[in-house]
């Protein structure tokens, strides 16, 4: 059985990714169709609809490299001639209808892939490549633009598809020849004719399916309203001046007035880290740089948190609970002890009250300040997550990264 393509017959390679690539498209369309439809209430259902739906990118991102194969070899190959080259208007839609197929192959999954890299969260792909794509920075803008352009290539993929499927059962319950079966089997049919490197006969039928998938794609990223910025990743050391992107204000009667700051955290979900952060905290800092003590109180609105797109489930009642328990609060003595300086005292969030310590480095320029300290809690100690007893889906350390720059009060 050859492997190689002729002019009359498909070999055995072009025909094995043919079929799985239909395979890998009908199962990604399969579970999406089905995650679409998964309730979202409980936190068992928001567990489902994740592994639901990180098996439907994995798919999709098999069936996007799959598809690549494909193409990259259908063009080193002989196009088999076709059965009824004189039937010239039925010809150039099939051909049209496989290169718009070729096109959603390629765009459908890679849009989708651009849409998982932009956001933070929910539903990791399932493979040791991590979770971004390089050039693709977190944005609600890009974010927005892939997912438009993925549902409209959705459309065009089903289109497509049919078609295609159409086509198929007219050659083979009514012309009743071997187009089918060229696939299938590898059947011989057609007058010889194919010629090497040139994957179809007219230039029509790739212009006009380029002309679909540019307006696809126009339409997307030009139909959607950028969006609030999505979290960046918090990086593993951050330098001042640090971003306005998460500001941090003072509170009356601190020693140092805050001017810019971050609170991060981040945590594992179904084993890929999503990082985020709060906006609209507000510390009160009393500091004497002699003695190296004080004291510091911050206090966090929790619907200033921003989780990618989990940010919805992370402030429902399973996990931080905000509308009932609105704002946490950490107060603590500031004091210098072998490690260096740290802020110990007690977190008070959803209601309970945990003993917390912080380690940080300060540095001191004159009346300017600046911070940055790590440390790490576990979700049980508050009861968040209580309904997710092991770490499968959302792991028990939630790790809190915070940086400011502070004036000295007048």
């Amino acid at each position: 059985m050859p492997l190689a393509n002729t002019d009359r017959s498909y070999g055995a390679l072009a025909r094995a990714l043919h079929w799985l690539t239909a395979l890998l498209i009908l199962l990604g369309i399969g579970l999406g169709l089905y995650a679409d439809r998964l309730p979202e209430g409980s936190g068992a259902d928001v567990a489902r609809l994740a592994r639901v739906y990180s098996l439907h990118k994995t798919i999709g991102i098999a069936a996007f490299f799959t598809a690549l194969v494909r193409i990259l070899w259908a063009l080193t190959q002989p196009k088999p001639a076709p059965l009824h080259p004189e039937r010239r208007a039925e010809t150039l839609a099939a051909e049209v209808t496989h290169w718009a197929l070729y096109g959603a192959m390629l765009v459908m999954p890679l849009s989708g892939w651009i849409h998982h890299a932009s956001v933070a969260g929910f539903a990791p792909i399932l493979w040791p490549f991590g979770q971004g794509l390089p050039l693709v920075p977190r944005s609600g803008a890009v974010a927005g633009a892939a997912q438009a352009v993925h549902a409209a290539s959705a459309l065009v993929l089903y289109l497509a598809i049919g078609l295609h499927v159409l086509g198929a059962l007219k050659h083979a319950l009514i012309d009743r020849d071997a187009t089918l079966a060229r696939m299938t089997r590898g059947v011989a049919g057609g007058m010889a004719g194919g010629v090497r490197g040139a994957r179809h006969a007219s230039p029509l039928a790739p212009l006009a399916a380029l002309l679909v998938w540019a307006g696809v794609i126009a339409a997307g990223v030009a139909g959607v309203p950028a969006p609030a910025p999505i979290a960046a990743p918090m990086p593993a050391s951050m330098p001042a001046p640090m971003p306005a992107a998460a500001p941090a204000s003072a509170a009356p009667g601190s020693g140092w007035a805050v001017q810019e700051g971050i609170l991060g955290i981040a945590l594992l979900q179904m084993g890929a880290e999503v990082r985020g952060s709060f906006t609209g905290w507000t510390a009160a800092i009393a500091y004497d740089e002699t003695a190296r003590s004080g004291t510091v109180e911050v206090t966090i609105p929790l619907r200033g948190l921003t989780l990618g797109s989990v940010t919805p489930q992370a402030l429902g009642p399973e996990f931080l609970d905000a509308e009932t328990h609105p704002v946490a609060v950490f107060s603590a003595d500031i004091a210098e002890g072998a490690g260096g300086l740290a802020a110990t005292g007690t977190l008070d969030l959803r209601g309970v009250r945990v003993p917390v310590s912080l380690p940080f480095t300060l540095e001191i320029e004159g009346d300017t300040a600046r911070m940055t300290g790590s440390t790490t809690l576990d979700r049980r100690d508050f009861g968040v997550g209580a309904r997710y007893p092991d770490e499968a889906t959302v792991g028990f350390a939630v790790q809190v990264d915070v940086a400011l720059t502070a004036l000295r009060a007048e």
